[in-house]
């Protein structure tokens, strides 16, 4: 998780560091200071969380399950604006975000809805065993009228397309980074017009604070274990690190093994 500026801003003096507001925050092996990989080191206890023992190498998943913990809080914070009470949800991209963010939404006692590309390897099942549905054709046809968009995967076209099904009162989350360099025709004064008309609310979120990396690791905790070991697809070891990096067809989560 980020470390608060030296300043700090008022979000970090809250301990609200991943909505720092002048970018002056440090993160190990992200930003200002060097990530570390040993079985022994050092932490300040405001960093650390504790995770439940019985997790054991799926605890590799608590970073971003925190990132999707955190995207479901600020969603509920923003529903909280009216009587709203959602039914359902479509996640686009079942990459790890993707797949955690659909088993948060699941925990909700919501319809869940996930859209990829991919029609073989792991990720159908994994769906499908979270009591999922899931879909390889497009925004429109998997999730049109639903109360919830959660975007894991930065494409425009996906962006787009999920401002204009979610349903009245909708809310759209962007935790996907897009890579840039593309343009896309937009008819911006159309799409202002439906989403004032509606009430829709898009927003982006990245990061989280330690209070999504708790919520993360209960979510975790009440996780079916069977379930949750499948989205390691593959251990490389330290020595061959850079294979991890290196997507497969049947990869969900690589991990880089230290024993």
């Amino acid at each position: 998780m980020r470390r608060p500026d030296p300043v700090p801003c008022a979000s970090c003096a809250q301990g609200e560091w991943d909505m720092c507001r002048n970018g002056q925050y440090t993160e190990r092996g992200i930003k200002a200071i060097d990530g570390y990989a040993s079985e022994r080191y050092r932490i300040e206890p405001r960093y650390a969380v504790v995770v439940d023992r019985e997790l054991g190498e799926r605890g590799v998943l608590l970073e971003p399950a925190s990132v999707v913990a955190k995207a479901w809080d600020q969603i509920e914070r923003i529903g909280a604006r009216t009587s709203w009470k959602p039914r359902s949800v479509l996640v686009t991209g079942a990459g790890p975000i993707g797949l955690l963010a659909a088993l948060l939404g699941v925990e909700r006692g919501l319809e869940v809805r996930v859209l990829d590309r991919v029609t073989e390897g792991p990720k159908p099942g994994l769906v499908r065993d979270l009591g999922a549905t899931y879909h390889a054709s497009s925004v429109q046809e998997a999730g049109a009228g639903v109360d919830v968009v959660i975007e894991c995967t930065g494409v425009g076209k996906l962006i787009h397309d999920a401002m204009q099904i979610v349903a009245p009162v909708g809310i759209v989350c962007l935790a996907g980074v897009s890579s840039g360099g593309r343009t896309l025709p937009v008819d911006v004064q159309g799409l202002n017009r439906e989403m004032v008309l509606e009430n829709t609310v898009v927003f982006g979120t990245v990061n989280a604070n330690r209070r999504h990396y708790q919520a993360a690791a209960a979510s975790l905790a009440r996780a079916d274990p069977r379930w949750l070991a499948r989205l390691i697809t593959r251990r490389v070891p330290l020595d061959r690190w850079a294979e991890a990096l290196v997507r497969q067809p049947t990869d969900v989560k690589p991990i880089v093994t230290f024993a």
